[in-house]
C-alpha cells in the first residue's frame, strides 16, 4: 500500500484560500460529522487526539503533542501528525503535516464565517494578536477582502511591529478601543482568559470572529459584546458546552444557547445585517481538520 506524505511547503504552495472556503461550505452539505477528543496528560506535557468521521469524506485522527518546556529547549511547544483514512475501505490515504492542516483550518474557518457575515464592502480589518495565528489570518482575509487594509494590535508593541514588517498593508494600532471601534472586521487570535473585546466599543454593522479561546476559563469578548451581537459558530456541538466565550455567559443568564442563531451545519442562515453586529465564535473542531485534510489531498493529487 502506498500513500502520499505530504509536507508543509510543498502542500501550501498548491492552496488557496477561497477555495478551502468553499471546500469547508460543501463539507457541511454532507452527513453531520461524528466527531471525539482523547487528552493524556503527564504534568506538564499533553497528548491530544481529535478524530472525526463524514460519511461520505473519510475520517481522520489528529495528534497534537504540547510540551510547555520545548521552547527552553529550543523545539516548537506543539507537535503532532495527521492521518487521513479512506472512507471507502478505510485505509490510511495520506499523512499530512499537522502544522500545515492546523493553519489552514483555524483561518479558513474564521475566513469562512466573514465571508458570509461581514459587509463585502468592509475595508478596514482589525487583527488582536501578533502570534502565529494572527500571521495566517492576514493571509486569509487578504484573500476573502482585498481591498482592506489591515491593523493589528497586540499586548506587546514591538511583537505586533515585527509580523506587520512582513506586510505590505498592515499598520500597528497603538490603543486597542480606538483600533476596534474604527474596524469594519474585528478578529482576534489571543490567549487571553478575560475579555479584550467590549461590547460598548463596537457599532451595527460590525463583524467580530473570536478564536483565541478553546478552554472553559477563557473568553475574548465581554458580556456586553455577547448581549448585543447575533451569535454565529462553527459548531454548536464543539463550542457550547466546551469553550468560556460561550459558557460563561450562558452560566450568567447574559445569554442562552438559544441566542445562537446558527452553525455551519445551516450556512444558509449566515447573512450580513447592517443593522446589527455579527459574532462568530470559532470552535475548530476536528471535523473541519477533516475537511481540510481532504482538500490539501485532493490539491496535492490534482498536481499528480
Amino acid at each position: 500500500m502506498t500513500f502520499p506524505i505530504i509536507p508543509f511547503a510543498e502542500g501550501e504552495a498548491r492552496l488557496n484560500w477561497l477555495d478551502l472556503a468553499e471546500a469547508l461550505a460543501r463539507g457541511h452539505d454532507l452527513p453531520r460529522a461524528e466527531i471525539g477528543d482523547t487528552f493524556l496528560y503527564r504534568d506538564p506535557d499533553t497528548l491530544l487526539s481529535r478524530a472525526a468521521w463524514i460519511d461520505g469524506l473519510g475520517s481522520l485522527v489528529k495528534t497534537a503533542t504540547v510540551f510547555p518546556g520545548n521552547p527552553d529547549r529550543g523545539a516548537p511547544m506543539v507537535n503532532g501528525a495527521v492521518n487521513l483514512f479512506s472512507d471507502r475501505d478505510g485505509t490510511l490515504a495520506a499523512l499530512v503535516d499537522f502544522h500545515l492542516v492546523t493553519k489552514w483550518k483555524t483561518a479558513c474557518d474564521s475566513l469562512l464565517a466573514a465571508l458570509r457575515l461581514a459587509d463585502p464592502a468592509s475595508r478596514s480589518i482589525l487583527i488582536v494578536g501578533a502570534g502565529t495565528v494572527g500571521g495566517s489570518l492576514i493571509e486569509a482575509f487578504g484573500a476573502g477582502f482585498p481591498e482592506a487594509r489591515f491593523t493589528l494590535w497586540n499586548r506587546t508593541r514591538a511583537k505586533a511591529e515585527t509580523l506587520a514588517a512582513d506586510y505590505d498593508n498592515v499598520a500597528v494600532a497603538g490603543d486597542l478601543e480606538e483600533a476596534v471601534r474604527a474596524a469594519d472586521i474585528v478578529v482576534s487570535a489571543t490567549m487571553s482568559s478575560e475579555p479584550v473585546i467590549r461590547g460598548d466599543w463596537l457599532r451595527p454593522g460590525q463583524h467580530v470572529n473570536l478564536i483565541g479561546a478553546y478552554r472553559p476559563d477563557m473568553r475574548e469578548a465581554d458580556d456586553t459584546a455577547m448581549a448585543r451581537s447575533r451569535i454565529f459558530v462553527d459548531s454548536r456541538a464543539t463550542t457550547i458546552g466546551h469553550i468560556g466565550e460561550l459558557m460563561i455567559p450562558i452560566a450568567a443568564g447574559v445569554i442562552s444557547a438559544d441566542d445562537i442563531v446558527a452553525d455551519f451545519y445551516d450556512l444558509p442562515a449566515f447573512g450580513h445585517d447592517a443593522g446589527s453586529i455579527s459574532l462568530f465564535k470559532n470552535g475548530g473542531g476536528a471535523h473541519l481538520d477533516l475537511m481540510t485534510a481532504r482538500y490539501i489531498l485532493d490539491m496535492w493529487l490534482q498536481d499528480g
